[in-house]
């Protein structure tokens, strides 16, 4: 049987560096793709672009907003998507005030000249893990925004504020999923994981204790690992 293509799906204002070890390490065993969240105020605007360039079958995983649009994914085309894995994300939709808070930001995206004040307020060195080197990572994602610049940060920031609350979704996942979290996530936490794994029928939980809210960089051989775990996993 040939081998499921995996499609990856990157968080706010970063690229594909977000996945690049695992792209690298899983691209021996796998087509790999990588999917952009670049266009679209709505999730499922985005999902939709996405769902055109897959393949007929596919693994999906997506991280942080890209978790929410794999999980519009599922809903849309259950029957495509052949397993799932969702890391550091959420299923809710977003509160009234955390959504009201990101207006100031847009406002200033929308400015041009405060955009480096945007890029350095959305990227929160405490949510790392006390292990991880905060600096260098910092200048990576910064680096990853300035490429993606402010037009996509608003257009995805739209998204974030207009998300459903994808929970019935997850107790109508059928296919093999794995939560995968870390330990020092500051905004989405490991109890916010758990509920997630325990909502999806077949689901497994991964807790990367050295990790923060980018699991993929700042422990990427434990997340290599666990998401091979995962492309293991027999169909229930």
């Amino acid at each position: 049987m040939p081998s499921e293509t995996l499609v990856f799906i990157p968080p706010m204002l970063c690229d594909a560096g977000v996945f690049g070890p695992q792209i690298l390490a899983m691209a021996n065993d796998h087509a790999v793709m990588f999917a952009p969240t670049t266009k679209g105020e709505r999730m499922e605007e985005i999902a939709s672009q996405i769902l055109t360039w897959a393949p007929g079958k596919f693994a999906l995983a997506g991280m942080g907003m890209g978790g929410i649009v794999a999980m519009e994914m599922i809903r849309r085309a259950p029957d495509r998507v052949t397993r799932i894995a969702l890391i550091a994300t959420s299923a809710q939709s977003e509160t009234p005030d955390a959504a009201a808070a990101r207006e100031p930001q847009i406002v200033a995206a929308k400015s041009g000249a405060r955009w480096q004040e945007v890029l350095e307020a959305e990227i929160k060195s405490s949510w790392m893990a006390p292990t991880t080197d905060r600096v260098a990572l910092a200048r990576h994602l910064t680096q990853m925004g300035q490429v993606l610049g402010p037009a996509v940060y608003v257009s995805q920031s739209r998204a974030m504020q207009r998300r459903k609350d994808q929970q019935a979704t997850l107790g109508k996942i059928r296919q093999p999923a794995v939560v995968i979290g870390g330990r020092h996530d500051g905004q989405y936490p490991v109890k916010r994981q758990e509920f997630i794994a325990e909502m999806i029928p077949y689901a497994r939980l991964e807790i990367i204790e050295d990790a923060g809210y980018l699991p993929t960089l700042e422990a990427p051989d434990q997340v290599t690992d666990a998401l091979r775990r995962w492309m293991a996993m027999p169909q229930p």
